[in-house]
């Protein structure tokens, strides 16, 4: 979905993103096994699930998380609880914020998803990738927006070549 033009490039709100997007939010307990939340980042095709206690947002859990905590320690999936890997630092953005802003926290924070929270509670999840969809598409129809106004604001070819 192109972005409305009140709302394009690094200036969109997260609101506009996820009205685009949509605001599909994947979860786990903090009590599953991380082989339980591999299985779900595979099935869903994400790249992190928010692990929510009941209603309250706890953690991230992200592939990251798995590959430097179990893999490269030589913890079982099977036997490891998200709570144990899971990243407790939480970077969270409101509806309110801009594009701009989210970049910039991703980056200040190395992170790569970031939970957008609305009165405390979760209401959806930007990635890296979205905003770099956003930013794409923004920036296309900016082009596009100004490639209509030049080839409207001067004469064709062919009415430049009439005789006078």
């Amino acid at each position: 979905m192109l972005p409305h033009k009140h709302t394009m490039g690094m200036t969109g709100t997260v609101d506009a993103l996820l009205k685009a997007k949509g605001h599909g939010v994947w979860s786990v307990s903090p009590e599953a096994v991380v082989f339980e939340a591999i299985r779900m980042l595979a099935d869903k095709n994400v790249g992190a699930l928010m692990v929510m206690d009941d209603e309250r947002l706890v953690g991230v859990f992200s592939e990251r998380d798995y590959t430097r905590k179990v893999a490269l320690l030589g913890k079982n999936s099977k036997t490891t609880h998200v709570r144990e890997i899971l990243t407790s630092e939480i970077v969270t953005v409101s509806l309110q914020a801009t594009v701009e802003e989210c970049m910039r926290r991703m980056i200040e924070h190395r992170v790569r998803h970031l939970p957008v929270v609305d009165q405390d509670q979760v209401v959806g999840v930007l990635s890296i990738g979205d905003l770099v969809n956003w930013i794409i598409t923004a920036q296309q129809a900016k082009i596009d927006q100004l490639q209509d106004y030049i080839a409207g604001s001067y004469p064709s070819p062919a009415e430049s070549d009439s005789t006078e």
